[in-house]
């Protein structure tokens, strides 16, 4: 493991390659109020955050820096804005033991509604530039595909809205979706005991009898389409190249119009990137990319991982996340897309060359 001291002056190195992008250098505090944050960063930092208590309530060790630098964003009433940031995060790592828990963090964040298109491929060529002399492997995803694709559904609201729920959790999203689709039966939908309407812990009585409609409804919605949901299993499988990915997503808008838009705006991308000099043809595209990391992206999503080395986190990665600006804004926020990545792993790899 490298030195601390090695760490931070590599960390301040990137840092430097960030400024020189037009990067103001900014740092947020390693304490931060827990309640907010817990409620935007999904249920794996949730699960995986430091959290105390004191005077002023609940706080949480900083799982990362894009949710407090957003805030500040917002709050200093900026439209546009580059950042970059350097310093430790804490993350408890029960399910990884051998993953450290207090690790240094190096990010830009780029605020921007202007082009979206070009904003992405702007953030990705900076990480693939850094990535490059290290021989890591890139992959890219796009979150806002699969939600755009279970939005365009024929079904009800309430089934749409129990696979976005699902989204993060890719197990449980798959058992629903063959469950919607007929696969299997569907579960928790039995009759119900004719007994009064109580409260239940939390649930009041009139949300106890809205609950008993909804589920007896359930029963009566027809099956998804066998093709609207061979659609959805097989984008969640694309595994090629971008190109290769158009051409089967224009495939699919003929049978789900609903994604045309997020075609558009994939090929959009694909046309940025090969503008600052990406090589599109062989950058891989996954389909489940992104699906077990931060909840708060919505859109692109990107990584760079030593090849062969499934145990290990991504050394750099990133995405576009317009919802959280949207939320943390109260409806005003600015598209925003950015990323990280670990010194500490790139020293690791320098030594190992």
């Amino acid at each position: 493991m490298p030195s601390r001291i090695a760490i931070r002056a590599e960390a301040a190195r990137l840092s430097e390659v960030f400024q020189a992008a037009g990067a103001t250098l900014v740092d947020a505090d390693i304490l931060q109020p827990a309640e907010r944050l817990l409620d935007l960063y999904g249920e794996d930092i949730r699960a995986r955050a430091y959290v105390t208590s004191g005077r002023d309530g609940e706080a949480m060790l900083r799982p990362d820096f894009t949710v407090p630098v957003t805030i500040m964003h917002l709050e200093n009433g900026k439209g546009t804005g580059r950042y970059t940031y350097s310093g430790e995060v804490f993350r408890q790592q029960d399910d990884a033991p051998d993953r450290a828990s207090e690790y240094v963090q190096v990010g830009f964040e780029l605020f921007d509604a202007a082009d979206l298109a070009a904003a992405d491929a702007e953030v990705f060529r900076l990480f693939s530039e850094i990535a490059a002399p290290y021989g890591l492997k890139p992959a890219t995803g796009d979150i806002g595909l699969i939600k755009s694709a279970v939005s365009a559904l024929s079904t009800t609201d309430d089934r749409k809205a129990a696979l976005l729920r699902h989204l993060w959790r890719p197990v449980r999203f798959h058992r629903l979706l063959d469950q919607f689709a007929g696969r299997v039966p569907l579960e928790g939908l039995v009759d119900e005991p004719a007994t009064p309407a109580v409260e239940i812990g939390l649930r009041t009585r009139d949300e106890v009898v809205a609950r008993r409609a909804r589920v007896a409804s359930e029963a009566d919605v027809a099956n998804l389409s066998e093709t609207e949901a061979a659609i959805l299993d097989e984008l969640l499988r694309l595994q090629e190249t971008l190109p290769n990915v158009l051409s089967r997503l224009t495939d699919f808008v003929v049978d789900l119009p609903g994604i045309a838009p997020a075609v558009d705006a994939f090929e959009a991308r694909m046309n940025a990137l090969a503008k600052v000099g990406i090589d599109v043809g062989n950058l891989s595209f996954e389909g489940s990319y992104g699906r077990t990391t931060l909840e708060y992206y919505d859109g692109f999503v990107f990584g760079f991982a030593v090849p062969g080395r499934r145990d290990l986190p991504p050394v750099a990665s990133g995405g576009r996340y317009d919802a959280l600006t949207a939320v943390l804004g109260k409806g005003s926020g600015v598209p925003a897309v950015g990323g990280v990545v670990r010194p500490a792993m790139l020293l690791e790899l320098e030594a190992a060359q």
